[in-house]
């Protein structure tokens, strides 16, 4: 009995040790976030935007990647709506559905629309890189601007994400600021728009800020020479962008985010969707990093600055691994501890401390909400950390450590709640 209190105390020991090293590493990376979150409040400088004039307006092709979601349809329609000039805007909309009637209403909307063409394949591997793929042996544009289905973009969308390449002919790519149709429908809508604006809102701005920036896989656009030159886009790997992104920063090419040009798409809709969205993402951004840190931290053509930056889009998976950790270990620390007198009092006070050392990513979504005039949502945003927000953690996590084993996993579609 004795030696086995003593094995007990010595988990104990170690179950505390390993929880006090979750919660540093948990704090260092919450200042992180706070040092971002102030750097964006107080130094936020005033974007120059650069205007089209339309004599200069390059050959333009607009790729819509799809399967089985006819809401493509409505993607397609506000692109015909733009103010870029007609004659040099080539729309393409790339079918990969297997559902025979949807198919058939794609082809009655391109007949009716001449400028709409319609890319299929016989070979539907590679998920959505494999499809921007094929789209891209037909594209006639200098631009590439990519929608994903359910993304709605203005009028002026195109003209103005198009100019920094007519201005800078050393801009390889121009990311816009994605912002949310239904942000308060539910509690997924509210968690999905609440990242995606903390992400747009926040991490970008301040990464923009020093000259460094992602592609994020919709209301994107790259010169064409550029795509080709680095290869197209990688078959079968499930965030593409983040992929090429980083191929574009081992490279040293220049690629801008436009914060105050905005593209409305929907959220998912609910917390299954949310899940397994989140989960691809996670899969896919890992892997990526897999493919190409090692290529990044050796390089010898870009700065530490942009070494840095680089690693910011993983940052946000590494405080699922320290909640996880964090919980596991004190769930593990109390189990094993010593019986005796509980004393809630300082329980309390020590858990409270803790979650304001580590609430950088919590200060950084009511930043994003501010900036989006979305404040109203932080209570119900709260609400959605604390219950499906545990649960992503889980699908998360198994993203993360499926890629880190180096396993394949599916490109699962997320259903749209609005048709065209």
């Amino acid at each position: 009995m004795n030696m086995f209190t003593t094995f007990l105390t010595y988990l104990h020991y170690f179950f505390v040790g390993a929880f006090n090293i979750f919660l540093y590493l948990a704090i260092a990376v919450s200042f992180i976030l706070f040092f971002i979150s102030f750097a964006v409040i107080f130094f936020r400088k005033k974007e120059t935007e650069v205007r089209l004039d339309p004599e200069e307006a390059p050959m333009v092709t607009v790729q819509i990647p799809t399967r089985n979601e006819i809401i493509a349809l409505r993607c397609a329609d506000k692109c015909l709506q733009s103010d870029y000039p007609a004659g040099r805007l080539q729309i393409i909309i790339g079918d990969d559905s297997d559902q025979g009637e949807i198919s058939a209403e794609i082809d009655a909307f391109a007949a009716l629309h001449p400028r709409v063409e319609v890319a299929r394949r016989t070979d539907k591997s590679g998920f959505k890189p494999g499809n921007l793929n094929n789209m891209l042996l037909r594209s006639r544009g200098e631009i590439i601007v990519i929608f994903d289905s359910d993304f709605m973009p203005g009028n002026d969308f195109i003209p103005r994400i198009v100019a920094p390449f007519v201005h800078d002919r050393e801009v390889a790519s121009v990311q816009a600021r994605w912002d949310f149709s239904n942000p308060g429908k539910n509690l997924a809508t509210v968690l999905g728009s609440t990242m995606g604006y903390t992400f747009h809102r926040v991490f970008l701005p301040f990464m923009n800020h020093f000259g460094c920036s992602f592609i994020c896989g919709s209301a994107e656009a790259i010169r064409k020479n550029v795509l080709q030159g680095l290869g197209g886009w990688r078959p079968g790997i499930l965030t593409e962008d983040i992929e090429f992104s980083l191929r574009m920063i081992q490279k040293g090419k220049k690629m801008l985010y436009l914060p105050n040009l905005p593209c409305l798409n929907e959220s998912p809709q609910t917390a299954s969707d949310l899940f397994r969205q989140q989960m691809r993402w996670a899969h896919g951004v890992i892997n990526a990093y897999m493919i190409h840190l090692k290529g990044i931290l050796t390089s010898r053509t870009i700065g530490l600055k942009r070494k840095v930056f680089s690693m910011f889009s993983g940052l946000g998976y590494v405080f699922p691994v320290l909640v996880t950790g964090l919980i596991t270990t004190s769930i593990l620390s109390v189990i094993t501890a010593a019986t005796g007198p509980v004393e809630p009092g300082r329980v309390f006070s020590e858990s409270v401390r803790n979650i304001i050392l580590t609430s950088g990513l919590l200060f950084m979504s009511m930043v994003a909400l501010y900036h989006a005039k979305q404040l109203k949502l932080f209570f119900k945003m709260l609400l959605s950390v604390f219950t499906i927000g545990l649960v992503m953690i889980y699908f998360v996590l198994k993203g993360i450590v499926t890629a880190l084993r180096k396993r394949p996993m599916d490109w699962h579609l997320i259903q749209k709640s609005v048709n065209y």
